[in-house]
């Protein structure tokens, strides 16, 4: 076991640990990260979106050696029926930049290079160490962390808790409530590899460019969800999320979800062929502002999405984790350069930090649309999916039905599915929800 008090302890080795290590380890503080896996990353085989400012600020030269797959150009938006989808692209020249503004991430490489460059600073990682819960002195503060290794309680002046929405050492401790099934998505992801010349022919990219599609609609069976298809060098990161409380109450098999995703006939051309040789299951925070629990005390804070920091309105997650990582590595160093103590007062510098950033800046502007989302998913990801793909079917078929006709008919549906007060209301909230 280690010996001896640390500055700090962080708890995980994800996006926002990583960052939290490295900028109080790169500072000169004494740190120790903690990890249940065999390195960083060995439980965390999927596909991801890089953002790369939020890197460059912790580590900027990152891209000379990060394993890096695609830089993104191109991003689609599509809604879905069950046959069709009615879609919106972005692509620009303008990202192939020489600094990149995204890139595509295989999740397991990239974490583990995070790793090293936390070790590189200085920091002690111990790996397949479960950290059991905190210890605290005889007046509540919290000191350390107990483990399940032998040699009892590892002192620290603080702990960050970096371990992830579903991480139990801060429930345990009273600290942040169990995040309710309406507030976490479960995402099922599958890596689909296919030589890189086949990905670039079906995407239209060239060189080390990327492509992205999310997608909404009849696909998550009504509930509240996404389906996600991520270009890498020579894989395809493809699969669905919904939220635990849609899954639990419909009875849904995620997987079954993700097979129908595969089969739809607007993505199954972009998977023919392919082998599939990792499959995963990922728990992400959906509950938005209004779900962020308690982020500092006395001797703790806590970041990324054991913060439920995710923004679901942008799909943002990893680059919320890495600032809210930094901010509190900041903050740390900061008390520690003006001889303070990890007081709850003193650590409230952190949270002071995250509302002056864009992270709660953003969170705060779209706080009431994951409650509208959520409680009307049924209209917004089955009814007006399919009213859509209905109304532009109606748009560009030709049969010789005069057009008008079509526009009345296209009218009709839209009032028998919602009626015009629903229509109203429906935009109105949509309206305010997005402010």
């Amino acid at each position: 076991m280690t010996k001896g008090k640390f500055d700090a302890i962080v708890i995980g080795a994800g996006m926002s640990g990583n960052a939290a290590a490295y900028s109080m380890a790169s500072r000169g503080l004494k740190v120790l990260q903690l990890e249940r896996g065999e390195h960083s990353g060995s439980k965390n085989v999927q596909g991801a979106i890089l953002y790369a400012n939020m890197l460059e600020a912790i580590i900027p030269n990152f891209r000379d050696d990060a394993p890096l797959e695609r830089h993104l150009v191109e991003q689609r938006f599509w809604l879905m029926d069950d046959s069709s989808h009615t879609g919106v692209h972005y692509r620009s020249d303008d990202f192939n930049e020489l600094k990149p503004n995204r890139y595509t991430i295989i999740r397991a490489q990239f974490d583990k290079w995070f790793s090293s460059k936390v070790r590189d600073a200085g920091g002690t990682i111990l790996c397949e160490t479960t950290a059991t819960r905190l210890a605290r002195n005889l007046r509540g503060k919290v000191v350390g962390v107990h483990t399940d290794r032998e040699g009892g309680v590892i002192l620290a002046d603080v702990v960050v808790l970096a371990e992830g929405v579903n991480g139990l050492l801060g429930t345990r401790a009273g600290l942040r409530d169990i995040p309710r099934p309406e507030n976490v998505a479960l995402a099922v992801k599958e890596m689909h590899f296919m030589p890189e010349e086949v990905i670039a022919e079906r995407f239209g990219l060239n060189g080390s460019e990327g492509c992205v599609i999310e997608a909404g609609g009849t696909i998550s069976r009504g509930m509240a969800g996404l389906g996600f298809l991520y270009t890498n060098k020579e894989s395809i990161s493809v699969g669905i999320g919904c939220l635990v409380s849609g899954l639990a109450g419909g009875m849904e098999n995620p997987y079954r979800l993700l097979d129908a995703f595969k089969r739809h006939p607007s993505i199954r051309p972009l998977l023919a062929g392919s082998e599939i040789k990792e499959y995963a299951a990922h728990l992400i925070p959906e509950g938005g502002f209004k779900a962020i629990p308690q982020l500092f005390g006395d001797g703790w804070v806590v970041v990324g999405d054991a913060a439920q920091l995710n923004n679901a309105v942008h799909r943002e997650g990893s680059n919320l984790a890495m600032t809210s990582g930094l901010m509190a590595g900041e903050a740390i160093c900061q008390i520690k350069s003006r001889g303070g103590l990890m007081t709850k007062r003193n650590l409230s510098l952190y949270k002071g930090m995250l509302d002056k950033s864009f992270v709660m800046k953003d969170l705060i502007k779209h706080k009431d649309l994951p409650s509208l989302l959520h409680t009307d998913s049924h209209n917004f990801f089955m009814t007006y999916p399919t009213l859509i793909s209905q109304a532009a079917q109606n748009f560009v078929r030709v049969d010789g039905e005069p057009k008008i006709n079509r526009e009345k008919a296209t009218a009709a549906s839209f009032i028998k599915a919602r009626s015009r007060w629903g229509l109203i209301s429906d935009a109105v909230r949509s309206a305010v929800s997005w402010r």
